[in-house]
């Protein structure tokens, strides 16, 4: 029997990934002990979570002065400082890469969220940071925004690694398995290489809930009140539900005697918000192969604390389709909901990338 719930987790076929990065657990040894006891083979980051990391590290400071010093502008010293905390990293999960045959082991670099509307400045981004950055293992994140579904389709045709963030409804998340679907084509059509492509599709979970709550709450009906709390395991549910569909059906059957990986399914967000509901609602939930779950540092030491590892993701997969239902009977359009939510979240992101490029300007 194994005693660690994370590496039982991972015994089921479900990786775990951490949803964060910093020259702290790089150099003081966090990291590695996560991935040497834990199991851990994916870490995944984004603005907020480098604004954090640079605001709160004395492990930055040095290289922070050079970098003002250098005469490089904002984003050139932003990415001075995080490139390297990608690359060590990488090179630390490189081992899980090299052993998966490249199914896991993957690191996340997000392109500047300014560019989120932006389908040429994204693909452009995204082969420089990949070039700079120079590992395999390394997946370029770009929003699930109509711009970027386009240059996720060029960068999948191109043969680059792409982790599709900020996905919050159905429609977006069958939105990006298309666009990967047609990506890998067209790659393959060039002469690419099958075993060069690699994507996740990151779902976010808790922000759902909180805002559909909301919604919920303020209605205040019998069904209503019932329905609260589980909005997010629903729509993780008919997402995967759709992947298997989508990647099990005939639309992906070329590919997969191609020998193409299909896009993997990714729940985000998963530190939970609402102290009325379980800290590990998101996690214990959603358990089950095929899937990646990265989780922050609170929620990935609750779980090894007093998680259950038990395949659950197939279980009520109808109740999951239901409730979407339920929902709009209440006056809730999920896919607005995701509309209003992605919106939010570039919002957030291009505060907290703002945030960076001006800590970057010497006082």
């Amino acid at each position: 029997m194994i005693k660690n719930p994370l590496l039982a987790v991972k015994a089921l076929g479900q990786h775990i990934w951490l949803d964060n990065l910093s020259r702290t657990l790089l150099r003081e040894g966090k990291l590695q002990r996560l991935i040497d006891e834990d199991g851990i083979d994916g870490v995944t980051s984004n603005p907020a979570i480098f604004q954090k990391a640079i605001a709160s590290s004395s492990h930055y400071r040095d290289d922070l002065e050079r970098l003002r010093g250098s005469g490089l502008n904002a984003e050139a010293c932003y990415e001075g400082l995080v490139i390297p905390d990608i690359q060590a990293a990488c090179d630390m999960l490189w081992p899980s890469y090299a052993a998966s045959a490249g199914e896991t082991g993957y690191v996340s670099l997000e392109v500047s969220p300014a560019l989120a509307h932006d389908a040429a400045g994204t693909e452009a981004a995204a082969l420089r940071l990949h070039a700079a950055v120079e590992r395999n293992n390394l997946l370029i994140k770009v929003p699930g925004t109509s711009a970027g579904l386009s240059a996720f389709e060029a960068l999948t045709a191109a043969g680059i690694r792409v982790n599709v963030t900020l996905i919050f409804s159905l429609a977006q998340y069958e939105a990006v398995a298309l666009a990967y679907i047609r990506g890998a084509k067209r790659w393959l059509e060039s002469g690419g290489s099958a075993s060069q492509l690699r994507s996740v599709a990151s779902v976010f979970l808790s922000r759902v809930d909180t805002l559909v709550d909301q919604r919920l709450a303020a209605i205040d009906t019998p069904l209503s009140r019932v329905l609260q709390g589980r909005s997010g395991v629903a729509l993780a549910k008919c997402c995967f539900h759709r992947y298997l569909e989508l990647f099990r059906g005939p639309v992906y059957a070329t590919l997969a005697e191609a020998g193409v990986q299909p896009q993997t399914p990714l729940w985000a967000s998963t530190g939970c918000k609402n102290p009325a509901y379980s800290d590990l609602l998101y996690v214990e939930s959603l358990i089950g192969p095929e899937t990646i779950n990265t989780l922050p540092d609170a929620t990935l030491a609750a779980f090894r604390e007093h998680g259950e590892a038990v395949d659950l993701l197939t279980e009520n997969l109808e109740k999951a389709h239901y409730h979407i239902v339920a929902l709009g009977v209440q006056g809730i359009d999920l896919d607005a909901v995701g509309e209003t939510l992605q919106t939010d979240g570039l919002r957030l992101f291009a505060e907290a990338y703002q945030g960076m490029l001006d800590s970057m300007v010497p006082d």
